[in-house]
C-alpha cells in the first residue's frame, strides 16, 4: 500500500475567498502546488538539484475534485500519495483536507514528467530520485520523507 505523506499545511485568508464566500479555485491549485513542490523537494527533486543539473519538470496531465467548500479561516492539509513512478514519470495524488474535521475538501491527481532544463525534452529520474519515489509508492519508509502524521510546517509560520 502507497504511503502518505504530510506536504503542506496552511490557512484560508479572505482574499482566498471569491464572492460567494469560499475558496476560489485558484487557490485551491496554488496549495497543491506548493504540496507538489514540498513532495520533490522530500525526495530529492531540490531546488539545487534542479540547478546543478539543468533539471526541470511539467505537468502533463492534473484532474481535480473537490468535495467540500472552504472558508476563510479553515486551515488545511495536504496529504500526497505517489501513485505510479516510471523512468521519466510520476503519477500522485494530492488529498486536502481541513483541519479539525478532516473531511476532504478537495482531491488532485497529478502526472508530471522529468525534463532535460535545456532540451526540454523528457528525461530519466536519476536513480536516487526513482527510488525515493518507488519506497512511497510501495509504502515503505524512506528516509528524508516526512511521516503522514508527523508535525510538518511546510514552510508556514
Amino acid at each position: 500500500m502507497a504511503a502518505s505523506i504530510l506536504t503542506y499545511r496552511g490557512a484560508v485568508y479572505p482574499w482566498h475567498c471569491d464572492h460567494m464566500g469560499h475558496m476560489n479555485v485558484m487557490w485551491y491549485v496554488g496549495k497543491f502546488d506548493e504540496a507538489t513542490w514540498n513532495l520533490l523537494d522530500s525526495v530529492g527533486f531540490t531546488r539545487d538539484y534542479v540547478r546543478e543539473h539543468g533539471a526541470a519538470s511539467a505537468g502533463v496531465e492534473q484532474s481535480i475534485s473537490y468535495r467540500k467548500e472552504l472558508v476563510a479561516g479553515d486551515t488545511v492539509s495536504v496529504h500526497t500519495t505517489v501513485l505510479e513512478a516510471r523512468d521519466r514519470v510520476v503519477r500522485f495524488r494530492h488529498e486536502m483536507r481541513k483541519n479539525g474535521t478532516d473531511e476532504v475538501a478537495a482531491v488532485m491527481v497529478i502526472t508530471a514528467v522529468h525534463l532535460d532544463g535545456t532540451s526540454r525534452r523528457a528525461t530519466a529520474f536519476p536513480a536516487s530520485i526513482k527510488e525515493m519515489l518507488l519506497a512511497l509508492c510501495e509504502g515503505k519508509s524512506t528516509a528524508g520523507v516526512p511521516d503522514r502524521d508527523a508535525p510538518h510546517d511546510a514552510g508556514q509560520k
